[in-house]
């Protein structure tokens, strides 16, 4: 079995590199070519550069001999760029595979209430409302050509060398104080393992919720980094006067309590980190 990967990011790469004996070939874009190289010498896979100033040239042949395709490249404001340039060569291939890596912002802010996979995706911002398009786009593309298109929505992504004991060590971090705000998040890892479930278990159409069993206030996750790194704790500042950019401040304006059943109970995922206690507590020494 071979995989393409359109946009070899902090997730992508976790799930190519934990599953790589399980592919003959690995091939994979970033959008720059020295880039490309770079990662190139550091996994051995078969790297391309694509984006808006690339297109390699072999990347219609690599999907031909494609089984699996995983996309984590984001859409823009034009649309998804990989099906604008591959839909026909993707719908005329043996991939069988695609899963589709979206995000719960597409739910857009719920008042903190819980929800799932039946709750209607109502984005507010463009950046969301982009992403549903997209996703609507690829389960399309599945049900014209009858390729099992899967799309994943993630809550916020971390694991090594990305959470918050390392924004602590490099002093990057804020306590922010928001009443009643909470995020779920979700390893890597975990994201890794329900991907590969999902492989396993193919569903057409299936849209699953990928995310942990607790959502938190960011102010608690923060502490509770701190006191198990040994590290000081930043001051608490409220979030109408805290430095934030326009797109970190729009994701404290949603709210939303995100379940998961849908992966544990169709997929069969056990979650290696069901909250950000476990997790942090594996990343403590790692970074």
């Amino acid at each position: 079995m071979n995989l393409f990967v359109f946009g070899l990011g902090f997730t992508a790469r976790r799930f190519a590199d934990t599953e790589r004996a399980r592919f003959a070939q690995v091939r994979a874009t970033v959008t720059e070519p020295d880039k490309a190289e770079r990662i190139a010498a550091e996994t051995g896979f078969a790297m391309r550069a694509f984006g808006p100033d690339a297109d390699d040239s072999r990347i219609a042949a690599d999907l031909a001999d494609t089984d699996a395709l995983l996309v984590s490249a984001p859409p823009t404001e034009d649309g998804d760029g990989v099906l604008k340039t591959y839909a026909g060569v993707i719908a005329a291939s043996r991939i069988g595979w695609i899963g589709y890596l979206s995000t719960i912002g597409v739910y857009g802010d719920q008042g903190g209430a819980w929800i799932d996979e039946t709750t209607p995706a109502t984005p507010r911002s463009a950046r969301s409302r982009v992403r549903l398009e997209a996703e609507e786009a690829w389960l399309a593309l599945g049900a014209r050509t009858g390729k099992a298109v899967q799309v994943f929505r993630l809550s916020g992504i971390y694991g090594p060398g990305r959470n918050p004991i390392v924004k602590l060590r490099e002093g990057r971090s804020q306590r922010i104080i928001k009443a009643g705000q909470v995020f779920n998040r979700i390893h890597v890892d975990d994201i890794a393992a329900t991907l590969k479930a999902s492989l396993d278990r193919p569903r057409p159409g299936a849209v699953y919720n990928v995310t942990d069993d607790e959502p938190a206030p960011p102010q608690t996750v923060t502490e509770h980094a701190a006191a198990l790194a040994g590290l000081p704790l930043p001051p608490a500042v409220d979030f109408e006067t805290a430095d934030l950019s326009p797109m970190a401040r729009s994701f404290y304006g949603e709210n939303k309590r995100v379940r998961n059943r849908l992966i544990r109970e169709e997929l069969g995922v056990r979650l290696a980190y069901p909250t950000y206690r476990e997790g942090l507590a594996a990343l403590v020494g790692a970074d």
